[in-house]
């Protein structure tokens, strides 16, 4: 990074440009990943087919190609258009862009045959797949933010459904938590249980239902007790049944942990949330970001990008409680590198901070990440 380059970022960062930024991205997304037939998207563009959904952890569906994009990274698009319908002076073109586009292809995600209903992770003309809870509980923040948004009470019913599955994952083993996979009852982890927190205070917020409040208390308690480093105050990634700990550190875990302590904060008024989620704030900072010499302001550490678009919502969600702005300049500052400096000629992203490794096939989820960074920052000016 030069110096020059620096001064060009703290330039543009305050101009106002983000939420077009985040429109273009979307219309490219259709234009590359959607297709003439129904509303399903494709994982990868151009089409890999040495792809595998390693994410899966099932060999055997990971193995088999597929034409249309798994749950998880479909998801993006409804956590993107519902950042652009939350900034937009025009929120029926996004909500038209919800029901017609993204909610019609999330259906063919809806599993009915097995009890309690759920998404699975892939589409229902295939062999069944394994359900993931915390697939199912991005799906319900976004109802529940929808819902928020237009109080349009389908999307509340649907997010309660939701609510429904994810509490069918939870059992006694460990104290209490969620596991990550209905099939797969092995682990509780933070992906399954911050987010759950957060969904919980979210649907609170949406119903008033004190229920919902002490559910992502304990959630929340439960993740902070079993999952959180005592030394940096990040959080892990899971544990397993017999109490070995997965100490791998992702964005996305602690980011969720920074939302809900934050939310947390703004629901009870008790100062040891607001507390805890400063305290994250800066760990996350210290730990999945980097100063390189030359650059002025701290580069996202390469990682998966929606995990950074995760953490994100945690700094949004502080800086609403309490007014400091530091970690979204840094957050735009690299938003305005990544536009000027990672996309291909097609207006796809690579995901690589440093570009001394640019892939050729480039995945939807990423492209979503950007889409929601963009148009949740676009809120405060950028």
């Amino acid at each position: 990074m030069t110096g020059l380059y620096c001064l060009t970022a703290q330039a543009q960062v305050k101009n106002g440009q983000f939420f077009d930024y985040a429109q273009k991205t979307l219309d490219v997304i259709y234009d590359k990943y959607g297709n003439a037939k129904n509303k399903l998207l494709a994982e990868k563009y151009p089409f890999d087919e040495n792809f595998k959904a390693d994410y899966l952890n099932n060999t055997t569906q990971a193995e088999q190609q597929k034409k249309y994009a798994y749950l998880w990274p479909f998801s993006g698009s409804f956590s993107a258009v519902n950042a652009l319908m939350e900034q937009s002076k025009n929120k029926t073109a996004y909500q038209k862009i919800l029901d017609q586009k993204v909610l019609v292809g999330l259906s063919e995600y809806r599993d009915e045959k097995r009890k309690p209903v759920g998404y699975a992770s892939y589409i229902n003309s295939a062999p069944a797949s394994d359900r993931f809870y915390d697939d199912n509980i991005w799906l319900g923040i976004d109802f529940t933010d929808s819902y928020i948004q237009t109080k349009k009470t389908d999307y509340l019913k649907h997010a309660k459904e939701i609510w429904t599955f994810v509490k069918s994952g939870e059992d006694d083993k460990l104290g209490g938590g969620i596991y990550w996979c209905e099939q797969k009852k092995e682990s509780k982890n933070s992906c399954s249980n911050a987010p759950a927190a957060v969904f919980a205070l979210k649907l609170f917020e949406a119903t008033k239902q004190k229920d919902y409040l002490l559910e992502g208390q304990r959630l929340y308690e439960w993740t902070k007790a079993g999952l959180q480093d005592p030394n940096d105050k990040l959080y892990w990634d899971n544990i397993h049944l017999d109490g070995k700990v997965d100490k791998a550190k992702y964005s996305y875990n602690s980011g969720q942990m920074l939302q809900a302590a934050a939310l947390l904060y703004q629901l009870t008024k008790e100062k040891k949330y607001l507390d805890d989620a400063q305290q994250l704030a800066e760990a996350c900072l210290g730990y999945f970001f980097e100063t390189k010499t030359g650059q002025d302001f701290p580069l996202l550490k390469n990682s998966n990008l929606w995990f950074h678009a995760v953490m994100m919502r945690g700094y949004i969600s502080l800086f609403e409680q309490d007014g400091d702005r530091k970690y979204l300049d840094i957050f735009a500052k690299n938003l305005d590198f990544a536009w000027l400096r990672m996309r291909d000629q097609h207006g796809l992203f690579d995901t690589d901070w440093t570009m001394e490794n640019p892939k050729k096939s480039k995945w939807l989820l990423d492209q979503c990440a950007f889409v929601e960074m963009y148009g949740r920052l676009a809120k405060f000016g950028y």
